[in-house]
């Protein structure tokens, strides 16, 4: 098992999209499990909302450097947080 170095506060929209990314593909790759990968998006999402999600969509620089298959897990596990 990896362990993944994230910070909490994030400078640039493109380094947190950069560790959003290395997150989703640490998963795939079964480096990390569920559960670390669920708790790291939260922690992300919460500590950078501004970055993440302006006018309720993510911010253009989000979305073109994630992708489609990686925020649709992404918004799956922050509508789960904020649901709980």
């Amino acid at each position: 098992m990896i362990i993944l170095e994230l910070k909490l506060f994030y400078r640039t929209q493109r380094d947190l999209a950069t560790a959003l990314n290395q997150l989703v593909d640490a998963y795939w790759q079964e480096e990390i499990d569920e559960s670390t990968l669920m708790e790291g998006v939260k922690d992300l999402h919460e500590h950078n909302t501004n970055k993440m999600i302006k006018d309720n969509d993510y911010t253009k620089i989000i979305q073109q450097t994630c992708g489609k298959r990686r925020l649709e897990i992404i918004d799956k596990i922050i509508e789960k947080s904020v649901s709980q």
